[in-house]
């Protein structure tokens, strides 16, 4: 994902940009904004930002071999972990990687997609979906390990106030103090909803409601009458 393929925020795609620039990147934050405002596409390109040493405010002049792995969301610093359910498939124990497939076509689809589009997409519109223990031990397992290109990595947790609090409490020591060059970058709606031990390790940043004249400017590019 590509800064200038994201709608709006110049001033957010401005701060994020500066942080890695000047090498000043918190281990942990939390973006927050509605449904739509742009949260999961500015994780993915800040992600990618700072996995490809790209820099002048765009995902340029870094490595091309990074950013085409970003392009398909299969750079192997680059984790992910979001609320599922068991399925027909899953039986039980479902966890993010269950459904890594599914999800990497979902985000190029529709990166602006909301939760219950997620989960019609992966076919469990009926059910609750949740970030659970066995997905916080996965990260824990995952982010114990080294990087594979030597670099930084970064752990996105789409939905995060779907984390149940098994799993918050997993996390807790590993937010606090992640391995070297480790990045958390929690998305939310509702910070509300995510628990306050959660909260506080996390450097917050707030997005606006996408503003309706950039909604019509990406329709008419798109050559939506």
């Amino acid at each position: 994902m590509l800064f200038t393929e994201i709608l709006g925020l110049p001033h957010i795609k401005k701060h994020l940009t500066h942080s890695a620039d000047s090498g000043r990147i918190p281990h942990a934050q939390l973006f927050v904004g509605p449904e739509g405002s742009g949260t999961l596409p500015v994780a993915l390109a800040y992600a990618q930002y700072i996995l490809c040493g790209n820099s002048s405010g765009e995902n340029i002049n870094g490595d091309e071999a990074c950013n085409l792995k970003c392009k398909s969301f299969t750079h192997p610093d680059l984790h992910f972990a979001f609320p599922v359910s068991n399925t027909e498939n899953i039986r039980s124990h479902a966890v993010s990687d269950n459904f890594l497939k599914e999800w990497r076509l979902f985000l190029k689809e529709d990166p602006y997609g909301s939760l219950f589009d997620w989960y019609r997409y992966i076919g469990i519109e009926k059910k609750q979906g949740q970030i659970g223990v066995d997905e916080a031990m996965d990260i824990v397992k995952k982010l114990s390990l080294k990087s594979y290109e030597g670099g930084y990595k970064v752990m996105i947790i789409w939905m995060a106030e779907r984390m149940n609090s098994s799993a918050a409490n997993k996390l807790l020591k590993l937010l606090e103090e992640p391995p070297h060059k480790t990045i958390f970058l929690l998305v939310a709606e509702d910070e509300e909803n995510i628990l306050q031990t959660i909260r506080s390790r996390c450097q917050l940043l707030h997005f606006p409601p996408l503003p309706e004249e950039a909604i019509a400017q990406a329709l008419v590019e798109k050559g939506v009458p």
